[in-house]
């Protein structure tokens, strides 16, 4: 029996594993690297021990140090959750080493499908249908091996996974780039910078089998998930079931994947993850010999909780008959919010999350590792939270998700939101054609373009900040909101949006509130106001804004969407200009690569510095011909978004020719 758990992972899975520890009458012990102090799952879990440092490599993928904590807490079993340790054999085995009970599958099983290479061989050998590829060595002619696999070929690191240590190519010039690039980025990620090359499918769909196993020699599966909508390799949107999968093809998925497990001795919670072409067939990608992401579609759709599972099959228990007869029903969509900046490229954003809100509709569920007042750093993913809805049908739980996401409030950092909620209500996506080339054909900016804000937005912001002032004016607190004895001036205020600037001027004469944006005349009525809310006419229809102001910030929720208006201050600080020319950093991160010198002739495009951040690399280029006329970083550095990296400087009239 399990009479006390520690989680070997952080923010939301680490939370979302002690609620079902704690449901069952299991204690939970945290670990936490320095960052993550005052993280929520810190203070979930009935102890806590510290990691010291602030990077993986010195946290939370020290087996020795998660292993340390378990003693002196006197746990007598880990759960890994996903990413970090939760596919490492060698921990797996330390556990065992020390008495701990690990709540996975056995060291052998990991080791067999830790290796992608390894693991195609041996699923090739049970029968299950696998994509042709190779592995690289420093030895490799990776032209003649690319030619005898057919291209496009797939860069993939094998060891670890979304979609870190992967590029797609095409042209045989660029595979010695991109295998290099994998090789640092799977290194850095995965501590092994092995690649191997894969038959690359083109926009394929990509569908997964959840699989169970006891440890009495009873393997299942729970269905499929459909997982094709990617950005980077990355899953962001996963529903159950695929909408493409009839029961036939369910039935032989399920068989494959039952083979797979049964292959490697399988027991606890598992994936399988298959390609399936256009022509309905089904390639093997992996075995993921851990709990998923994407997890709680399943267990909407079959009403299982596979982390209660997952302790009561590591404390030798059979599987249950409602796991053996489980079945169907309804639809289940999940989207994961991602801290990220999706018009910019998808770059990872930072800052501190003043509110997180979330609408507890019927059929909802967040699964989140933040609150308010969370900060979202540069050292691990930067995923805030999965939000899922169970449905009916399949277009009532889009419904549902999409409004949740929309009325969300969410104040302080980037999100990804506005494209989860585009692509939900996109028709492509609701006749269920999804499949990993959906961001290609539908462009991402298009999509969060929907919810993006604008004039009314400001001005509802402009308003609550009035209400506030009012609220402040003790001396003339008694008169009617803008009464002058004498006409005047109307008072303005300027946000920026993005990449427009909104400047708001209103004024409150006899005859109503007078308003433009722009200097364009914005028809609106308004009905009350207060420093948190305001209601107003617009084009005879009747909207409530909430607005929270915060730190020069002005977060607006309505029903046609959420704005981040920063507001423009009065008098600039003319320091604050940057050099004409410079390149600035898009995202926090650190500096990996300088490619550049000083005084070196460039042209637009070329690749001038390596940014890394959240384990992803990031290539800045120069913007124009020209020469560098200062690098501001070397490796190593840390740097803020919209720190000056470098110079770039377009020849004068005299240097060119």
């Amino acid at each position: 029996m399990i009479s006390k758990l520690l989680v070997a992972n952080r923010g939301e899975i680490a939370a979302r594993v002690m609620r079902t520890a704690h449901a069952v009458g299991i204690a939970t012990v945290a670990v936490y690297s320095d960052p993550d102090a005052d993280a929520p799952f810190v203070r979930l879990a009935d102890e806590a021990v510290r990691l010291p440092g602030a990077i993986p490599a010195e946290t939370y993928l020290r087996g020795d140090l998660v292993v340390a904590a378990a003693t002196t807490t006197g746990a007598d079993a880990v759960h890994p959750g996903y990413g970090f340790l939760s596919e490492n054999a060698d921990f797996a085995r330390a556990c065992a080493e020390a008495g701990l009970i690990f709540v996975g599958p056995s060291p052998d099983a990991i080791a067999s499908m830790g290796s992608k290479i390894e693991a195609k061989s041996l699923m090739e050998k049970a029968g299950v249908p696998v994509l042709p590829g190779a592995t690289v060595t420093e030895h490799s002619d990776l032209a003649a091996v690319a030619a005898d696999i057919g291209f496009p070929v797939l860069v993939k690191a094998a060891f670890g996974g979304g979609g870190r240590g992967m590029r797609v190519v095409g042209d045989p010039a660029e595979l010695a780039a991109a295998v290099e690039g994998a090789r640092r980025e799977a290194a850095s990620a995965f501590g092994d910078g092995t690649v191997f090359l894969e038959r690359f499918v083109v926009d394929p769909r990509h569908i997964e089998v959840q699989i169970l196993g006891d440890a009495h020699g009873e393997v299942v599966h729970l269905f499929e998930r459909e997982c094709s909508i990617q950005r980077r390799y990355q899953k962001i949107v996963e529903e159950s079931p695929s909408p493409v999968v009839d029961d036939a093809l369910r039935a032989e998925l399920g068989a494959a994947a039952v083979a797979a497990g049964k292959a490697i001795g399988y027991t606890g919670a598992g994936t399988v993850e298959f390609v399936l072409d256009r022509d309905g067939r089904f390639f093997f990608l992996e075995v993921n010999t851990r709990l998923q992401v994407e997890h709680p579609v399943t267990e909407l759709v079959t009403g299982l909780d596979l982390v209660e599972l997952q302790l009561r099959v590591a404390e030798g228990e059979q599987l249950p008959p409602e796991v053996t007869g489980a079945a169907i029903t309804g639809h289940a969509i999940e989207v994961r919010l991602y801290a990220e900046d999706v018009p910019a490229g998808f770059l990872p954003a930072t800052g501190t999350l003043h509110r997180f809100r979330v609408p507890a509709l019927p059929g909802v569920r967040v699964d989140s590792g933040v609150v308010d007042g969370s900060v979202v750093g540069t050292h691990y993913d930067p995923m805030l939270a999965k939000v899922i809805a169970h449905g009916r049908t399949r277009t009532d739980a889009a419904r549902t998700l999409a409004r949740a996401l929309q009325r969300a409030e969410i104040h302080g950092v980037t999100t990804n939101r506005d494209l989860l909620v585009g692509i939900l209500r996109e028709r492509e996506f609701l006749a269920g054609r999804t499949d990993t080339g959906y961001l290609t054909r539908n462009d991402p900016a298009v999509l969060s373009s929907g919810a993006a804000g604008g004039a009314v937005h400001a001005a509802a912001a402009a308003l609550a900040a009035q209400a506030t002032n009012r609220a402040a004016a003790r001396v003339v607190g008694g008169l009617p909101s803008g009464w002058r004895n004498v006409g005047g001036m109307p008072q303005r205020v300027a946000y920026t949006l993005g990449e427009q600037t909104l400047e708001v001027t209103y004024a409150f004469r006899r005859t109503g509130l007078e308003l433009a944006v722009n200097g364009d005349p914005l028809p609106v009525r308004l009905l009350w106001a207060t420093p948190d809310a305001v209601e107003l006419m617009v084009g005879g229809v009747r909207r409530a804004y909430a607005v929270h102001r915060v730190l020069g910030w002005s977060y607006v929720d309505g029903p046609d969407g959420s704005a981040a208006l920063a507001e423009v201050p009065r008098f600039a600080d003319p320091n604050a200009v940057a050099h004409a020319g410079s390149l600035l950093a898009p995202m926090p991160g650190g500096v990996v690569r300088v490619l550049a010198t000083r005084g070196a002739a460039v042209t637009a495009g070329q690749p001038l510095l390596v940014l890394e951040a959240m384990k992803m690399e990031h290539t800045v280029a120069a913007p124009v011909d020209g020469i560098v006329a200062e690098i501001a970083v070397a490796p190593g550095d840390q740097v803020s978004t919209g720190q000056v990296l470098a110079v770039v400087e377009e020849p004068g009239p005299e240097t060119s020719g």
